[in-house]
């Protein structure tokens, strides 16, 4: 295990964009999980007398709010690192969901073929015929708005990649010797999908739940922005960007903030992701 870890941190280093990312994420992480530590303010603690302040480096900036207040007079610095709780919270609660029912899923129309198959990828065709976003913001629609329905509606929404991923590499992985050999000495069906198959199939699952780790988190700011995902004054980036909208040419602040909050977010998960992929893919691997 020592080894395989060596290695592994070994090509992924060998990504310096990967490291960068890595570190910027744990810094995201740290924040996420000391917010009520790290934060001046309550990020929902107004004050009348300090409405939209500039940054602290700007005229009329405040020592007391280092990146300002926004319009209703929020600490703009607390409301950012609180959202970094809400943002990661997103990314793990859709990337569960979707993973755990995606590889379920996948793991039955791989393993059984036939018309198990052909109906479960008939299904997810469908889903992945529509734009993602849209039939996000269509099931948030049904659903009703709010933080948990955007969740959902964003898992359902990624679910369909997880399954063709999954699918694929049990169709691939379960002709092998190995596999064969273990229903001989008489797995079942279920050993062999779980205990057998799985832990094989693993590595892209893992690169593509990086990935879909930055999508949700885009897509719960989209919905947020729309004002579909989470409800004022929850301070989630996306729908601290959709508060901000009117005071765009007077508060740069409280648009850019929040929109390079999720940017670098993303571009951090993004580099972990392309890391991931060249340090577990065995074709990547330079000798």
């Amino acid at each position: 295990m020592r080894q395989m870890m060596s290695e592994f941190w070994f090509y992924f280093s060998e990504n310096r964009g990967a490291v960068i990312g890595l570190y910027v994420f744990l810094v995201l992480i740290v924040l996420a999980l000391l917010a009520p530590l790290i934060a001046p303010h309550d990020p929902a603690a107004q004050n009348r007398a300090a409405l939209l302040l500039p940054p602290v480096w700007q005229d009329g900036g405040q020592s007391a709010y280092l990146l300002g207040t926004d319009a209703v007079g929020r600490d703009m610095l607390s409301r950012l690192i609180y959202g970094a709780r809400f943002s990661l919270f997103i990314g793990v609660i859709v990337v569960t969901i979707a993973l755990s029912g995606g590889i379920t899923i996948g793991l039955i129309a791989g393993y059984f073929r036939g018309w198990v198959d052909v109906v479960i990828m008939r299904i997810m065709d469908v889903i992945l015929a529509f734009p993602s976003l849209l039939l996000a913001l269509v099931l948030v629609a049904v659903l009703g708005p709010g933080l948990l329905n955007a969740m959902i509606a964003i898992a359902l929404v990624l679910q369909p990649h997880f399954v063709r991923l999954t699918r694929a590499a049990v169709m691939s992985e379960k002709t092998k010797e190995y596999v064969i050999s273990a229903r001989v000495a008489g797995a079942g069906p279920l050993r062999l999908m779980t205990k057998t198959i799985l832990p094989n199939c693993l590595a892209p699952l893992i690169v593509q739940a990086t990935l879909s780790f930055s999508t949700a988190i885009l897509d719960a700011a989209a919905l947020g922005f729309l004002g579909m995902g989470a409800q004022p004054p929850t301070p989630e980036w996306g729908t601290m960007l959709a508060d901000a909208r009117e005071f765009i040419s007077r508060a740069w602040w409280v648009v850019t903030l929040p929109g390079l909050m999720i940017l670098v977010t993303v571009l951090a998960i993004n580099l972990v992701g392309d890391g991931l992929r060249d340090a577990l893919d065995p074709k990547l691997k330079r000798s």
